[in-house]
């Protein structure tokens, strides 16, 4: 089934009469190994065999088709291609979305009468929502219209910022890790910020800046980053350790570049961190270290004396053709 919660407020008790007629649905179809306290998030991995009791799936699809472009046009080529296609509104958060905002954007989409009506209330509930939430993204696909003009989202991602979470511990209540990449979880309960991307050059470097620079300069010279992983301005010989070993993790890693620049973080921390990484978790791929700033002879020394086969690097661009030579015929 498919329920409307026009203010964000009412999510849960409609959350709670979905999780129930859920359950009400899995017992008719005789699914005897769901268990009988089963979480929305434990639910989730239960196949149902159907999404909506009121659409079947081609009249959903006849929708969405007559609603403009195919269903498969991404948002990317439409941009590109015909931006006069998407409607644009900005929300001034003093004031949140204006009712002629949200009307200009249904009147843009060809819609009258009721509809028109459920949506201006429809898109004014979830500009409330982005902001009170603290939401960084919102994006429902698909949106739908039926013959009564109704409005209703199917399907919606919904991305929240980390650093709100604390205001919002209901939400942070609903986090399934079951459902997220096990090294992101891992980084995330370790203080470290981690993307897996699908290079094979892993990255260990301190700051979201020199972290993208030095992805960028992989990728300059010919290369592919395989991460993003910031260990941050204070990280420990710990935290330097389990970012080793979220990356060694990764199968298709062929060598990695460690980038540091002492400023808050001191190059001998790094040093130790990587020298009782190798230790515990061993190292079978390439390593290359740049360290530049505080304690840089230090930590240059601790390597140097650990006898870890460790190529040494003197700048960013030195370091990533290095880390590609050594990798390109593994």
């Amino acid at each position: 089934r498919v329920h409307a919660a026009w203010r964000y407020t009412n999510y849960a008790p409609v959350a709670q009469r979905m999780h129930a007629l859920t359950r009400e649905s899995l017992s008719r179809r005789d699914l005897s190994m769901v268990p009988g306290d089963a979480t929305l998030a434990e639910l989730g991995r239960y196949p149902l065999s159907r999404l909506a009791d009121m659409f079947r799936e081609s009249s959903v699809d006849e929708m969405l088709q007559e609603a403009g472009d195919p269903i498969d046009d991404e948002l990317e080529r439409v941009a590109e291609e015909t931006p006069q296609k998407i409607l644009r509104s900005e929300i001034d958060p003093a004031i949140g979305l204006a009712g002629f905002q949200a009307n200009e954007l249904a009147h843009g989409l060809g819609m009258e009468g009721d509809a028109a009506k459920n949506f201006v209330r429809f898109v004014k509930a979830l500009a409330d929502a982005a902001t009170e939430l603290d939401t960084d993204l919102i994006e429902i696909n698909p949106l739908v219209v039926t013959t009564a003009g109704e409005v209703m989202a199917l399907d919606a991602k919904v991305a929240f910022d980390d650093n709100s979470l604390y205001r919002h511990p209901d939400i942070a209540d609903m986090r399934d890790e079951t459902e997220e990449d096990p090294a992101e979880v891992a980084a995330k309960n370790s203080g470290l910020n981690y993307i897996n991307l699908d290079g094979t050059i892993g990255c260990l470097v301190n700051g979201a800046g020199l972290a993208m620079a030095t992805m960028d300069t992989i990728k300059h010279v010919g290369g592919e980053p395989a991460n993003f992983l910031d260990v941050g301005g204070g990280a420990t010989a710990d935290q330097v350790t389990t970012a080793f070993q979220i990356i060694t993790s990764d199968p298709h890693v062929k060598g990695i570049f460690v980038n540091i620049f002492g400023g808050i973080m001191r190059c001998d921390v790094i040093a130790t961190g990587i020298v009782e990484a190798v230790n515990r978790v061993g190292l079978e791929v390439p390593l290359v270290v740049r360290l530049e700033g505080t304690n840089v002879d230090l930590g240059r020394q601790i390597i140097e004396d650990s006898g870890l086969e460790v190529t040494n690097a003197d700048s960013l661009r030195d370091g990533a053709e290095k880390i590609l030579q050594l990798t390109e015929n593994l």
